[in-house]
């Protein structure tokens, strides 16, 4: 069996990986790691998710050895000591932490390269199908068509727009030989002037308790496509973390996405 380090044990996203790794054959939770002060730490981790108890108390150190895969859903600061840690110590992660600054995505993915590491915005095999569309989409339609990309989720969401939109756009914008950073406008007011055959408009929507729904618009001259995808739970993003984690277990050193792990490179 695979063992398993969840970090950010207590959150939402964390309680239901190990829900559900609880219930996978393949795998075993062996750590289960909360920020120093939690009110979560001393507890049994399966007790803490509402299921029977693992033998695994929450702790707040984290100690990776190269036969384990860490699963890490927190914040963008511990996230990335966690992958320099496990990189460091030859160990495997799966990360699905989002709001990491430029310095700290590069930072994060120079030590992922290191050991054997899955960094995705959106661990949903929908959200990830969807991406492939929408390189497949932009490719086809070309310049004729412009791109717009709606997201939306709940009122206490920290970073926006989310990762999964920046994504998609950068998904777009490649597909169609350009740079997403040159093309992206988040946001229009006042009088922004017309719209420019590049641009890339990225929009993000707060409020009420939304998983998240990603909609990405291809509007031309008298036509337009959209594509979208909405969570209508959080465990469509932690059994995808839970495949990213089975499947990196015995892969090569190397950084992959989601669409490695679904065989959707170069569909």
């Amino acid at each position: 069996m695979t063992p398993v380090i969840v970090c950010g044990a207590a959150g939402r996203m964390g309680q239901l990986i190990i829900r559900l790794l609880a219930a996978e054959p393949e795998a075993t939770v062996v750590g289960a790691i909360e920020a120093p002060g939690h009110t979560a730490l001393g507890q049994d981790a399966g007790t803490l998710c509402g299921i029977a108890p693992l033998g695994v108390p929450v702790t707040d150190t984290y100690a990776p050895t190269t036969d384990t895969v860490t699963c890490d859903f927190t914040a963008p600061a511990a996230a990335l000591a966690h992958i320099e840690q496990a990189a460091a110590a030859g160990a495997a992660v799966v990360v699905g932490t989002t709001g990491f600054s430029a310095d700290e995505r590069a930072r994060a993915e120079a030590a992922a390269r290191r050991t054997r590491a899955v960094i995705a915005p959106n661990m949903s095999v929908g959200v990830n199908v969807l991406d492939s569309l929408v390189g497949a989409a932009a490719r086809a339609l070309g310049a004729q068509f412009d791109i717009e990309i709606v997201e939306i989720h709940h009122r206490h969401k920290r970073d926006a727009p989310s990762g999964t939109a920046l994504k998609l756009g950068e998904t777009a914008a490649a597909a169609g030989g350009g740079n997403f950073a040159g093309r992206a406008r988040f946001g229009r007011e006042g009088e922004p002037g017309a719209r420019t055959d590049a641009e890339i408009g990225v929009f993000g929507v707060r409020g009420g308790d939304a998983i998240g729904d990603h909609t990405v618009l291809f509007l031309g001259a008298g036509e337009r496509i959209e594509l979208t995808h909405r969570a209508q739970s959080r465990e469509c993003l932690a059994s995808g973390a839970v495949r990213a984690a089975l499947w990196v277990a015995d892969k090569p050193v190397g950084l992959y996405s989601m669409q490695d792990v679904l065989a959707l490179t170069g569909a």
